[in-house]
């Protein structure tokens, strides 16, 4: 897992987002197509920002994304489809496929839907984040480490539900709903190349965790170390525990 730091969160999505497109770029050159990942979230802002003004031939581009909620409308401001309708299809060329999670039908018939997808689809290209607890998607800790379904259902716990209420997604933790679908950990980390983004000094303990902390469930983040091609971008905040970087 390689580290790189940014001064602060616009400079860390212009980094990570060139690096993604010069990816997918590659990918089209090399075989024709690109097939992505797309995380959502405040993480994801400055790299979704950056990424949509490269010049990438996206109709060569079949994208999937990590998670949704279940039960909640798309029409939701929380929901991660219209997340990324607005943020990121409503900004780039037609692509060759787009594969939302719908979380307002039939949870299981859906996983296996996306599944069947994504296994006939192997990702170039995955973009995403950390939690404040450490999860990657919905894999709160302890993260499931060995199904190799692609997609599940997952109950989300108190700290990921927190989470979603302190970035103002949510006006009451009531609202949060307490399970979503989820891509698995190891459907992630199947990714040829994995570009990790995480900002702001709430996440700096995670940050840590992920990288200082043997690979262990309890920090799902963790079992990065073990990919071969992950770039973790941070900014000075989310960087400002690891020892290697204190000051």
């Amino acid at each position: 897992m390689d580290i790189i730091i940014k001064a602060n969160p616009l400079e860390l999505g212009l980094a990570a987002g060139k690096t993604a497109a010069q990816l997918i770029r590659k990918s089209i050159s090399d075989s024709g197509k690109a097939n992505i990942i797309l995380a959502t979230g405040a993480s994801q802002f400055e790299t979704l920002n950056q990424l949509i003004q490269e010049d990438v031939d996206w109709s060569k581009v079949t994208m999937f994304h990590l998670d949704e909620y279940i039960g909640l409308p798309e029409s939701h401001p929380a929901s991660f489809r219209k997340y990324l309708k607005e943020r990121f299809l409503a900004n780039v060329g037609p692509l060759k496929a787009v594969h939302l999670v719908d979380g307002e039908t039939d949870a299981e018939t859906e996983c296996r839907r996306l599944g069947d997808l994504i296994t006939r689809n192997p990702i170039d290209v995955a973009l995403v984040g950390i939690g404040e607890n450490g999860h990657l998607a919905f894999n709160d800790p302890p993260a499931d480490f060995e199904t190799e379904e692609p997609y599940m259902v997952v109950n989300l716990d108190a700290q990921c539900r927190q989470q979603q209420l302190g970035e103002g997604w949510f006006k009451t933790i009531d609202e949060v709903p307490a399970q979503a679908i989820s891509m698995s950990v190891r459907q992630i980390m199947k990714s040829k190349h994995i570009i990790c983004s995480v900002p702001d000094k709430r996440k700096a303990e995670a940050v840590r965790n992920c990288v200082e902390q043997e690979v262990s469930n309890m920090y799902p983040s963790s079992i990065l170390q073990q990919h071969g091609s992950c770039e973790l971008y941070l900014d000075q905040h989310s960087a400002g525990l690891l020892s290697e970087f204190a000051t």
